[in-house]
């Protein structure tokens, strides 16, 4: 089985062309960069024209690099970013730009929504938040939320919001361009928090779509991730340079499948993400909540379970931009040297292992410098979009390489940190499965070793997990085979970290006094930043 499965990251999108047969291997992949504009009053926009353009390049580039002709693919899925909003016509034509998940402009709408009421838990409605916790053990408790973005566009865009169809995530809109048919999944319907998780009540519920003010006629019908949604239209065959007719199926958000190209499909199998964003999640086969935590259970692609889900809003974006703003004028001189020589595509695969590297320079502690991996505020463990980034206790004697590996330190910190957190509610695994472009520095995986406590475990194609899992439930929707069982057959550890002991008494240190920086000044971020 040739399966195409397009991975839509925050910033970049990854095409990869899979055999599924008795084993899953990429016979190729291609790239492309897409923009995300941010804006001054907290808006994250992205233009869907240029996500089309990075699909047609790429899909055209997979044929390029491989045998495998357009008639023999078998079918194709998205696996995308999750809690965006894409507002579409009656022919699946976005009426604006996308709104990304980072987008947090509607902090009016989600207070004269959520702000009121005499009762308050973490500034929400105790009515409001109890009528959504008994429907799907969840709530819009974040401005951030998909529902905050839907209900900025009516209040702040009428002349647009008045020609709106449906509204999408990002997979449903790129399902739409490709098929025709404007249709959600369930875990991106569930995203929205109007889905009723309930045994046999499975759907929009009416009462949540009430309370918040949503037309009814905006939200499309609801698929399952393993459907198939429909061919390829002629269209979009032609432009993607594919076979009309070949099957899409319906696919759905990153965090959906990340855990199933992990192999973590037993409950109780924790693993970690770290790409732009990141995030720590455990398999469960029930649905639970922490209001004070801002973690939920998520809808799973694998029916009947679920994915109890914290966030870092920026972990591999830190990394980003200690690249760019920091490290790139020596990144620059030393690259330029060793090409000379040919020294440095053999020694390094990518700039940020040569930065890893030089972390790794420096000792466990990086030096008493702590980082805040908070570039674009927070959401777990605590909800404060004012939340910013700093480096703590720069003396005059830290250098550079102090702080990059700070910034590595500070993202493991946060992650160890959601650890904890999902551990209060539910049983976590000793092992975690490691997964992500973060996991492909060995240096940062056994730094998370050490700062977790936890055995640390990395698996082939890592950076492609998502896009792995897809293809599995994709796979599984063309043969019927079960989700977990073919994930379990399919995905395998390849590497183990196990922690330094030797370094634990500096790393609790450090981590203790890192959870005590955003308490210490959240009042400042908020004199700044609102």
């Amino acid at each position: 089985m040739n399966i195409i499965i397009y991975d839509f990251g925050t910033s970049s999108l990854k095409a990869c062309l899979f055999d599924a047969g008795q084993e899953i291997r990429v016979i190729a992949s291609a790239n492309e960069s897409y923009g995300l504009r941010i804006l001054e009053n907290g808006g994250a926009e992205q233009d869907t024209e240029e996500w089309w353009r990075a699909i047609c390049k790429t899909t055209r580039e997979l044929f390029e690099k491989s045998a495998v002709r357009p008639e023999e693919v078998s079918g194709l899925a998205f696996c995308a970013q999750m809690q965006g909003v894409v507002l579409v016509d009656d022919k699946g034509k976005a009426l604006r730009p996308a709104m990304s998940y980072m987008d947090g402009r509607g902090v009016r709408e989600f207070n004269d929504c959520m702000g009121k009421g005499i009762i308050k838990v973490s500034g929400c409605s105790l009515y409001k938040l109890l009528r959504n916790l008994r429907v799907n053990r969840a709530g819009s408790t974040s401005v951030k939320d998909p529902v905050w973005k839907y209900k900025w566009v009516e209040n702040n865009e009428p002349e647009v919001f008045a020609r709106v169809d449906k509204w999408l995530d990002v997979s449903d809109y790129l399902l739409a361009r490709c098929t025709g048919k404007i249709v959600r999944t369930a875990d991106t319907a569930f995203a929205t928090f109007l889905y009723d998780t309930r045994r046999g009540k499975e759907g929009w519920n009416k009462g949540l779509v009430k309370m918040y003010k949503v037309k009814p006629e905006h939200l499309p019908p609801i698929i399952s991730c393993t459907d198939l949604a429909g061919g390829l239209t002629a269209e979009a065959a032609d432009e993607l340079g594919l076979k009309a007719g070949t099957p899409v199926f319906g696919g759905g958000g990153d965090t959906t499948f990340v855990n199933i190209g992990a192999g973590c499909v037993t409950p109780g199998d924790t693993h970690i993400y770290v790409g732009t964003s990141g995030w720590v999640s455990t398999c469960l086969d029930y649905q639970t909540v922490d209001i004070d935590a801002m973690i939920t259970g998520v809808l799973s692609a694998n029916r009947g379970y679920f994915n109890y889900y914290a966030e870092l809003e920026t972990a591999g974006k830190c990394y980003e931009w200690v690249k760019n703003h920091l490290a790139l004028d020596e990144i620059n001189i030393y690259r330029e040297g060793a090409e000379s020589t040919g020294g440095f595509e053999s020694e390094f695969k990518s700039l940020y292992d040569y930065m890893s590297a030089e972390a790794d320079k420096v000792p466990p502690g990086s030096n008493g410098v702590i980082f805040t991996p908070w570039l674009h505020g927070n959401r777990c463990p605590f909800e404060d979009a004012n939340a910013a980034g700093m480096f703590f206790n720069i003396r005059i004697d830290t250098g550079k390489r102090d702080m990059i590996r700070a910034v590595l330190e500070g993202i493991c910190y946060h992650l160890r940190w959601l650890i904890e957190c999902e551990a209060k509610k539910v049983k976590t695994s000793d092992t975690i499965r490691f997964v992500g472009g973060g996991s492909l520095s060995p240096v940062l995986c056994q730094m998370l070793a050490d700062i977790t406590g936890r055995k640390i475990e990395t698996v082939n194609n890592a950076q492609e997990a998502g896009a792995i899992g897809a293809a599995i439930v994709v796979a599984a929707g063309m043969t019927g085979e079960d989700v977990k069982t073919l994930s379990r057959r399919l995905v395998k550890a390849n590497r183990a970290y196990l922690p330094d002991a030797n370094n634990r008494e500096i790393y609790n240190r450090n981590y203790g006094v890192f959870k005590k920086l955003y308490k210490s000044n959240a009042a400042h971020f908020k004199v700044l930043n609102s």
